[in-house]
């Protein structure tokens, strides 16, 4: 599933994140969302989340 709206994403969902530094690669990181730090309902990028561990960027996938 995208991450591209706001409301399918909840704090606690495991979910698969590119960093920025990541973005031309699409190296993924998989975690859980602490935070949801887009405030619009959707993004053509993606939601921009903080994750558990720390590290933040823009959903690709939901789990």
């Amino acid at each position: 599933m995208s991450g591209t709206q706001r409301k399918i994403i909840k704090k606690g969902t495991k979910v698969s994140v590119v960093q920025k530094h990541h973005q031309r690669s699409g190296d993924l990181t998989q975690g859980i969302v602490k935070d949801i730090l887009t405030n619009s309902a959707n993004h053509p990028h993606g939601i921009k989340v903080r994750l558990e561990s720390g590290i933040v960027g823009r959903v690709k996938q939901i789990h």
